[in-house]
C-alpha cells in the first residue's frame, strides 16, 4: 500500500490515505480521460473489481458519473478532486 497525507478541509487537520496498487493504477487512468472518466476494464480487458471501485467511492476518490441503461450493474465513475490529490502525494 502507498500511504500519503492529504490536507483536509481544515488547514490544521491531516487525513491519512492509503491507496492500494490496483486503486492507484485505476485512478491514474482517469487523469488522462476527458472529465476524469475512470475505466471499467483494465489493460488486459478484465473488469475492475466492484469492491475496489466501491471502496474508492466511499473514500471520496471517485464518484458515480452516470447510469448505463444497457448494463445497470456497471459502476461508471469519474475521478474527484480528492482522488487527484491522493495521486499527487
Amino acid at each position: 500500500m502507498v500511504e500519503v497525507a492529504l490536507r483536509a478541509e481544515s488547514a490544521r487537520e491531516q487525513v491519512r490515505v492509503r491507496l492500494t496498487t490496483p486503486q492507484r493504477r485505476w485512478l491514474e487512468r482517469g487523469l488522462e480521460e476527458p472529465g476524469g472518466k475512470l475505466p471499467l476494464f483494465d489493460d488486459k480487458g478484465q473488469r475492475y473489481d466492484a469492491r475496489m471501485i466501491r471502496s474508492a467511492i466511499e473514500r471520496g476518490y471517485a464518484e458515480p458519473w452516470f447510469s448505463n441503461p444497457i448494463k445497470p450493474d456497471w459502476l461508471v465513475c469519474r475521478l474527484t478532486e480528492r482522488g487527484r490529490a491522493a495521486l499527487d502525494r
